[in-house]
């Protein structure tokens, strides 16, 4: 055995110095090529990084693209070179256009979209030679490693955020009991070419619920397959409506009740209102979403993470149906309670319940090209009142005979004496043309009603945002209240009423028409007509054209500016403020179904049976007075559901609208680095 003392003499112990500086000797020069090598593949990284950062920065101050004419590589290239990176097979530079995306995590991404340019990503990379150390590990390996490592850096780059204002319109309807619920089904049929059949909790489900309407442009983006992120092709590309419920379903049905669809547990009656709504929409005519959804062209995607009620979108999706479609839609008596009253309605213009864009761009120009506008749907409703009925309202009957009576033989007298005139005249015994007397008492079969309606429009004058720090956060929106045409009287042709060229053309009502017949009898014998001229002779008639001026005024929505509210950012509820119209709506329209006037037609020049009739003056008289409050009591009744329910049901209430305003206010600067 050996014992312990033999190992640790000096003379066991000689070397030990000369192995322990060898080996800190080589661990010397190990560490050293890693520091040299590393600090040299560091600094030609920072070198290429630097390269990326400007050309990023560059292609995107200069405003560059990656559409046709301003080249967002061309940018990105010229910077390079002039700063020593000459872009070849070997040094590639690639620029790809996009926008930046916020996850839930908060972290920002880059979304490639060669339709947009609100951000730039640029990508550079080079080989250079591989390290020392490399180089002495291939002495002794068999499979030698590649001499060349490569190197690439990436940069995104972006211009500072916009300013984004949001304008909402809606009218303050907050709940549907079972007598709307019956109201609004008929309306969405007749509008949807379909059957809609949805109860007061199905209603009251959508009138509840919010979609995030980022999230609903994605996923028609893929359902109709367009590019993800290029939301301006979107709202331009050809759609049904089906397509547009079924995006809607689909969003809802994915989140639930969460923070996009605020459903109070209602969700299952959403699902159920969507699927019927979307089932009733299968035969509608092809539509755009840009039609009720206004966006400026590059609009970024921020300014559409907003929220918007389920309730207006859809009343918007079958406003628009009607407005693409040929044919206006006739409601069962039933719905408004009009007995013997036909009721046929239809959207002239769709409603636009939403616009986001800059507001610097809208301020410029506030009618042009990129206003921020919405509206309430424009519907013109045609009500033709069937005469007969007149015979059911109490004293009418007794008053149209007593009429009838007291006129016919004063006609007969009239005749008589005309004919005896007549036989004397040689012309009329030669069979020259004379004339008889040809009187009509409420010849046509009904009155009809035309009420052109658009609730309110409004748009983004002006707006201020805070800098650093002070200021007046506001946003301005001029908006214009209480478009009402109401006409009475006679259309030959219903479909006439729904014209989109022109405004519908009514003509009078005709209550008494004396009107002439021209004769070519001898002795009596022979024939009248067949032209009539009516009114020949003298009459009476009705006919009514009125309008309501709009009353406008400016919304102001400022952070200083008591009892305003405060415009809220973009993605939150809006702030809102109810529309004071200047003029009664209801009472001015009312008023004028009640005070219809006559109009009176005299004798045409010429006439010989002028001075004749002009003796029945009195009687004309006395039709007027037994007329016009029997009709106009029938008339007046009219307007309350039309106004108080009709249009209310189609998001038009003329005298409670709401605008609704967000402002996110963004950055100011230059183009920065993002990633």
């Amino acid at each position: 055995m050996f014992s312990r003392t033999q190992f640790s003499g000096p003379a066991r112990q000689r070397g030990a110095i000369g192995l322990i500086g060898a080996l800190a000797l080589g661990t010397a020069v190990l560490c050293t090529l890693v520091v040299v090598d590393s600090g040299r593949l560091y600094l030609d990284q920072r070198v290429l990084q630097r390269v990326a950062d400007n050309a990023a920065l560059e292609a995107v101050a200069r405003g560059g693209n990656c559409q046709a004419g301003l080249s967002a590589a061309a940018f990105a290239r010229e910077s390079a070179t002039r700063n020593g990176f000459a872009v070849g097979d070997d040094r590639p530079l690639i620029a790809t256009c996009g926008s930046l995306q916020t996850g839930a995590d908060n972290l920002r991404t880059f979304s490639p979209n060669a339709s947009q340019a609100s951000a730039i990503r640029v990508v550079v990379s080079e080989r250079v030679p591989t390290s020392i150390a490399l180089g002495v590990t291939n002495l002794f390996s068999d499979i030698p490693l590649s001499t060349d490592t490569r190197l690439s850096a990436m940069a995104v780059a972006a211009a500072p955020t916009p300013s984004v204002a949001q304008l909402s319109i809606r009218s303050t309807l907050l709940t549907v009991d079972t007598a709307e619920s019956n109201l609004l089904n008929a309306v969405a049929s007749g509008l949807l070419g379909g059957n809609v059949s949805l109860s007061a909790a199905g209603w009251n489900g959508l009138l509840q619920s919010n979609i995030n309407l980022l999230k609903y442009l994605d996923q028609l983006a893929i359902n109709l397959n367009v590019t993800a992120g290029d939301y301006n092709q979107l709202v331009a590309t050809d759609a049904t409506v089906s397509q547009l419920i079924q995006a809607a379903a689909t969003v809802v049905q994915a989140n639930g009740a969460t923070a996009d669809v605020q459903a109070n547990g209602v969700t299952a009656d959403v699902l159920t209102a969507l699927a019927s709504l979307q089932l009733a929409a299968t035969g509608s005519n092809p539509v755009k979403l840009g039609d009720i959804l206004q966006l400026q062209t590059g609009t970024v995607s921020t300014g559409l993470d907003a929220s918007v009620q389920l309730f207006q979108l859809m009343q918007a999706f079958v406003e628009l149906a009607s407005s693409k479609s040929a044919v206006a839609a006739t409601l069962p008596i039933s719905a408004l309670g009009l007995a013997d009253v036909t009721t046929k309605i239809k959207v002239i213009e769709p409603p636009r319940l939403s616009a986001i864009g800059d507001p610097e761009l809208a301020k410029a120009s506030p009618r042009g090209p990129d206003q921020i506008y919405v509206r309430t749907a424009q519907v013109r409703v045609l009500v033709s009142v069937n005469l007969p009925v007149l015979s059911s309202v109490s004293g009418l009957s007794n008053a149209v005979l007593g009429l009838v009576g007291t006129l016919t033989p004063t006609v007969n007298s009239l005749l008589s004496l005309n004919l005896v005139d007549t036989i004397n005249s040689l012309s009329c015994l030669l069979g020259a043309g004379c004339q008889q007397l040809s009187p009509q008492l409420l010849p046509s079969p009904q009155i009809d009603i035309v009420l052109e309606a658009g609730g309110a429009e409004s748009y983004v004058t002006d707006y201020s945002c805070p800098v650093s720090g002070s200021g007046t956060k506001s946003l301005t929106a001029h908006t214009s209240t209480s478009l009402a045409n109401l006409k009475v009287g006679q259309i030959d042709d219903p479909a006439s009423a729904f014209s989109l060229s022109a405004s519908p053309s009514v003509k009078p009502l005709p209550l008494v028409d004396l009107g002439v017949w021209t004769c070519h009898k001898i002795l009596g014998i022979g024939s009248c007509g067949p032209a009539r001229t009516a009114y020949a002779a003298g009459g009476l008639a009705i006919m009514t054209s009125t309008s309501v001026v709009p009353s406008t005024q400016d919304l102001v929505f400022s952070s200083n500016t008591a009892p305003f509210p405060i415009p809220a950012n973009v993605k939150l509820e809006p702030s809102f403020q109810t529309v004071q119209p200047t003029t009664n709506v209801v009472a001015s329209l009312a008023s004028t179904l009640a005070g219809i006037s006559l109009i009176t037609y005299k004798p045409l020049g010429g006439n010989p049976l002028g001075s004749v009739v002009m003796g029945v003056a009195g009687l004309i008289s006395d039709v007027s007075t037994i007329l016009t409050p029997l009709i106009t009591g029938l008339l007046s009744p009219l307007l309350d559901p039309l106004l108080n329910k009709l249009l209310t049901s189609l998001g038009i209430d003329l005298m409670n609208v709401e605008v609704g305003a967000n402002l996110t206010c963004g950055q100011t600067g230059r183009a920065y680095l993002v990633l």
